[in-house]
């Protein structure tokens, strides 16, 4: 663990689980296990909470390089998700972000017959899975929030800007492009890169931006200045592989 950025055991896990995904991003090595390369397993209490704070990301090198992931990656997001549902009182955002952790084990591992959409039930093909169902969180709210509270909580959604994966959220964000544009300026020029890379990745992954915003370079920027923080770079680089993809 890099003890340098670790002020706590949960946020030194959260940087090396990060750190992880980006090495395995740019490697797009699809043995690489990156809860194994941090020292976490399903019976590590802080890396399964490290897990739940990374949320489906953990998944990404599998998710954008269409890959089946690790198993023992399946099992420590399955297991965060089973340790730390929302509580019935929870911001949509952490509902949401449950959601969609449980809809990306579902992509590598489908549900049982019988079982209909994301969330129905958790089955990852480990044998520690658990059934249960969890709808579609609300979105409504996105619909009608201030333009820099919206690219304030899709940066903390960022996880479901991926490829393949609709949602009440990645519409909302392709309807409001313009307003994810100015957030992201917003966020460079009051250097919060962690929301900054966020907004970014969503522009990246729905397309459409104002040609006049250089998203490229912007991303370029906002690693050159943030990239300290794992999470950052994690955003920057997969809003880089799916603009390429984009681009083929």
């Amino acid at each position: 663990m890099d003890q340098t950025h670790a002020s706590s055991p949960l946020a030194g896990a959260v940087h090396d689980l990060a750190t992880e995904v980006v090495l395995a991003l740019r490697s797009g090595d699809h043995l690489a296990t990156v809860c194994g390369a941090a020292g976490i397993d399903e019976e590590n209490r802080t890396g399964i909470a490290a897990a739940r704070v990374i949320g489906a990301d953990l998944l990404l090198p599998s998710v954008l390089y269409g890959r089946h992931p690790h198993p023992g990656d399946v099992a420590v997001l399955d297991r965060a998700v089973r340790e730390f549902p929302p509580k019935p009182d929870a911001p949509a955002a952490t509902a949401w972000s449950h959601w969609h952790m449980i809809s990306t084990l579902q992509r590598f591992a489908p549900p049982p017959p019988g079982a209909t959409g994301p969330g129905t039930a958790v089955g990852t093909g480990t044998g520690t899975g658990t059934t249960g169902t969890y709808s579609e969180p609300d979105a409504a709210w996105l619909e009608n929030a201030p333009w820099q509270s919206f690219t304030h909580q899709l940066s903390v959604l960022a996880p479901l800007a991926v490829p393949a994966a609709p949602s009440a959220v990645q519409r909302a964000a392709a309807d409001r492009t313009v307003d994810l544009a100015r957030g992201f300026v917003r966020a460079v020029r009051r250097r919060d890169w962690l929301q900054a890379a966020g907004a970014g990745r969503w522009l990246a992954a729905i397309g459409g931006e104002p040609a006049t915003l250089g998203l490229e370079r912007g991303l370029d920027f906002v690693e050159l200045m943030g990239g300290h923080d794992p999470r950052v770079t994690l955003h920057v680089r997969a809003a880089r592989l799916m603009a390429e993809a984009r681009a083929r």
